[in-house]
């Protein structure tokens, strides 16, 4: 078809931002600071972002509870949490950078809880030392994601007094998909997407783009992802060239709502264990002293007078297990349910009734008070909640540079939040999302800003067969051929992604796994969408549909090399965490035909970084040939 048959809306700009939660938005702010134009794209209404779902609060250590807290305990606690294979560059700039981000938003309107001298409040939670998050109430990615919209807003309205127009220089474009990146040679051109209202085609020329998309939990059939999470960004970066870091590693939040039916993987956020909750089997016992692992024993109590004594004394106390890193919390869950011991509906007992009073749950805990009450009829000041894993969150994601956020292989790409992979190794400690948001949404705007900044006005240019390619492939649902109905094959992949590739894997199963996703690929090609674009769900679920495979395939193989078990990512057939395994990252690349995985050696910690922790504990970690080595 020639271009001049292609109806679709031409924009052009500086940098585009794709995505609208805290890291995007908090990228879009920093290009437009540095004097840039920039687009800021949503696939949803603005505001309506999965960050809202980040309810317990913002990882960082400002010691304003604890004084002996600081950014190189963030950083050790962090690394444990990733069983050591995190990216330490990001974990680094993370810990150090968390709490100016905190303070800066605090300057931007956040309403955060309060100490009782005035400062901002931080509260416990699973992996973290010290009471680290800065919270607002079990609201905290409300109000994020509420302060940094103010934010844009009144850079609009400061554009619109200097400049007569407040979206000359910032621009929000809502319930808008991106379906390709554009590219000249190697370089960023554009991107190319739709209006899902009408349908109607769309061109952001622009010689960067920065994925801000969110996760991928819509792949699997139990998840608190919102409808959105589909993986979008991670395969607009695979489609573009670019390659995907340790994607083994998905994150079953171990406390989702398991009944009803209709509200199952609801998020609980881990506030609830973070103020005192305790999770309880059917038999009424705190399972969680029997699943501390060993190179956890020396800092969580091993009986319960102990784990209580630490709410009100935690310098001479071992913290409870409840609070144990999430993947720990969840494979016991899964392990107590599978042995029979579960609660009436598959999951277990989470109790935070007896800790508190009714009115310090509904002052600390609103959301999960009126969630639990209106979805479950559960009173949870009085009544234990029924909780079970579910998925949440992605570790692995878009390979970047930990300083720039620049994507691996391709100039002009940039990637942060969840999208972008290495800064949580194997497993993410909660609280953890909303400063990585911040810290690493404000570094892909500067390094975006800064790679345009340096081509001196030598913008790429989007080709005609560039854009005819993005058109075709976008309008692909409805002239294939085919017949295969788009939410029978969906349904399909996520029974086998939460079946096979789940919380358990055994080689077995994922051989199985990627035989069926091959089966359903292939019938994936033959989707048909019918009707019009305008107002069509399932033409929407058609594009989704390919992104959702080449995720869960990037899950499964990587999944199916690693063989031991670490983080997220757990095999019946390798249950023991082995030193020789983290020397390894996994990338995923896409040939155009097939998802093919390569082996990378991970990098070793500087000695500087590698000196903050005994060497005791870097034995349960590393080979004794690394440790001999030193540091980098």
């Amino acid at each position: 078809m020639a271009n001049n048959e292609i109806s679709y809306d031409r924009y052009r700009f500086d940098v585009v931002v794709i995505g609208a939660g805290g890291a995007g938005l908090r990228a879009a702010v920093e290009a437009r600071q540095a004097g840039l134009r920039v687009a800021i794209i949503c696939k949803s209404l603005f505001g309506k972002a999965h960050t809202v779902m980040a309810e317990g609060g913002a990882a960082a250590a400002m010691g304003n509870v604890n004084e002996n807290d600081g950014w190189k305990v963030h950083f050790r606690d962090t690394m444990r949490g990733g069983k050591f294979l995190n990216n330490w560059r990001m974990a680094e700039l993370h810990a150090k950078e968390s709490p100016d981000r905190i303070w800066e938003l605090e300057t931007w309107g956040a309403l955060f809880d309060r100490t009782k001298d005035g400062r901002i409040s931080q509260r416990n939670f699973g992996g973290h030392e010290y009471p680290r998050l800065a919270h607002v109430g079990d609201r905290t990615g409300l109000e994020l994601i509420r302060t940094m919209q103010q934010k844009i807003v009144a850079m609009q309205q400061k554009d619109a007094k200097e400049h007569g127009d407040a979206e000359k220089y910032l621009k929000v474009f809502a319930e808008l998909t991106i379906t390709e990146i554009i590219k000249d040679g190697n370089k960023v051109a554009g991107c190319y997407g739709y209006w899902r209202e009408t349908g109607n085609e769309v061109l952001f020329e622009a010689p960067a783009v920065v994925l801000a998309t969110g996760g991928i939990g819509k792949s699997f059939k139990i998840t608190s992802n919102s409808w959105e999470g589909t993986g979008d960004g991670h395969a607009l970066a695979l489609k573009a060239g670019s390659a995907l870091v340790d994607m083994e590693f998905v994150q079953f939040h171990p406390t989702g709502m398991v009944w009803p039916p209709s509200v199952r993987g609801i998020l609980v956020t881990e506030s609830v264990r973070g103020d005192g909750g305790v999770l309880t089997n059917s038999e009424g016992k705190r399972f969680m002293f029997n699943y501390i692992p060993e190179v956890f024993k020396d800092k969580y109590a091993d009986n319960e007078e102990e784990a209580d004594r630490w709410y009100k004394d935690q310098n001479n106390n071992r913290r409870p297990p409840e609070l144990l890193p999430r993947d720990e919390v969840a494979r016991a869950i899964n392990a107590e349910v599978k042995a029979g011991r579960g609660s009436e509906h598959g999951g277990v007992y989470l109790d935070v009734s007896k800790r508190l009073p009714a009115d310090e749950i509904k002052r600390r805990l609103p959301s999960m008070w009126h969630q639990f009450k209106e979805l479950a009829d559960v009173d949870i000041t009085e009544q234990p909640m029924e909780v079970g894993p579910t998925c949440h969150y992605v570790m692995g994601g878009v390979k970047v540079d930990p300083d720039t956020t620049a994507a691996y292989g391709v100039e002009g790409l940039f990637a942060a939040g969840e999208v972008a992979g290495g800064m949580h190794g194997s497993n993410r400690l909660g609280g953890n999302s909303l400063s990585d948001l911040l810290v690493f949404g404000r570094r892909a705007g500067a390094g975006a800003a800064d790679y345009v900044k340096k081509l001196g006005g030598k913008t790429p240019e989007a080709s005609d067969k560039a854009i005819a390619k993005a058109h075709d492939h976008l309008n692909a649902p409805f002239t294939r051929e085919g017949n295969e109905n788009p939410y029978s094959l969906h349904n399909e992949l996520q029974n086998v992604t939460q079946d096979l590739v789940g919380i358990i894997r055994t080689e077995k199963e994922l051989v199985d796994a990627l035989k069926k996703l091959e089966s359903i690929r292939e019938r994936a090609g033959k989707v048909k969408a019918t009707g019009g674009k305008a107002f069509n769900p399932g033409f929407h679920l058609a594009i989704d549909l390919e992104n959702m495979l080449l995720v869960s395939e990037s899950i499964a193989r990587s999944a199916l090399d690693r063989q031991e078990s670490r983080g997220g990512h757990t095999r019946d057939d390798y249950p023991k965490m082995d030193p020789n395994w983290r020397q390894v990252n996994h990338l995923t690349k896409w040939s155009g035909k097939s998802v093919e995985v390569e082996a990378q050696p991970a990098k070793m910690l500087p000695s500087e970084l590698l000196e903050l922790f005994e060497m005791d504990e870097l034995k349960k970690y590393f080979t004794e040939k690394e440790l001999a080595k030193g540091g980098n």
